[in-house]
């Protein structure tokens, strides 16, 4: 049945809908067709993507592309740049940049985001199509320098809420929600470690809240006990990303490069 051949292909339900009621959505051999219809070996299959929707106010700002193609765009998010806007930010966004860049009506579609402070390679999907199909698809490796020694590769499995009535911070706590971090050292500089880091789960500030929990808190990063001279944001960066591309299946690795200040600290 077409409808589950979509499903399989990574159509979600609330996409499949969507072409069920546009025109000539779905195309069986050239001519319309219900998603209920069978579907055999040597019939083409087409649907019809919608890439309008809601972008926010362009800014000419300038953008680096790492890689560029009909269907995703990855881009090298620069510190101090938040990935949406909000109520404290408007027009001076990655999403604002990338509006102005695509100059298409469409929506902006991060699959996912970074802290304001953190910088490093996020991955923008061109429709809903690529949206659905990578949503938590993407294996990240984040680098960062934390204060002290770590000599060891492990894993932290503490569980991470809000803490107390605070709207930013997080705390490792009991009746949090469960959150897992895999590290292992690169190299030790100076009595702080350059770590790489894969996350299971993605919990806000997670990177941040653990290390600072266990006494070593990412380099600079003031809100978790680790504030330094070397460097005026926290010491983290999303340096390389994996995935299926999500229409030619091929496996995907792109690569960011560390910025100037994180590569003057290691």
């Amino acid at each position: 049945m077409i409808k589950e051949f979509l499903k399989g292909f990574g159509v979600s339900s609330s996409l499949l809908t969507k072409l069920k009621q546009t025109e000539n959505g779905i195309m069986l051999n050239g001519s319309f067709a219900k998603a209920i219809e069978q579907i055999k070996t040597g019939d083409v299959l087409q649907i019809s993507i919608e890439s309008k929707g809601h972008m926010p106010e362009p800014s000419d700002m300038q953008i680096d592309i790492l890689y560029e193609d009909e269907d995703i765009l990855v881009v090298n998010k620069p510190p101090f740049m938040p990935v949406h806007e909000s109520r404290n930010h408007r027009g001076d966004t990655l999403s604002n940049a990338v509006s102005a860049y695509m100059k298409e009506d469409t929506a902006f579609r991060a699959v996912f985001r970074l802290d304001r402070d953190t910088s490093g390679a996020v991955l923008i999907a061109k429709h809903e199509l690529a949206a659905s199909k990578l949503a938590g698809k993407i294996k990240k490796d984040y680098y960062a320098v934390v204060n002290g020694k770590i000599e060891n590769s492990g894993t932290i499995d503490l569980p991470i809420k809000r803490l107390g009535e605070s709207i930013i911070k997080r705390c490792v706590d009991a009746d949090g929600e469960r959150a897992v971090t895999h590290y292992e050292p690169v190299r030790i500089i100076n009595g702080k470690t350059l770590l790489k880091i894969n996350l299971e789960t993605g919990r806000t500030h997670q990177i941040r809240v653990h290390f600072s929990h266990l006494g070593n808190p990412l380099v600079g990063d003031s809100l978790y006990g680790g504030a330094d001279d070397l460097i005026n944001r926290q010491a983290l960066h999303c340096k390389d990303i994996y995935f299926i591309h999500p229409v030619t299946q091929k496996e995907m690795h792109i690569s960011c490069p560390f910025p100037a200040d994180f590569e003057k600290l290691i």
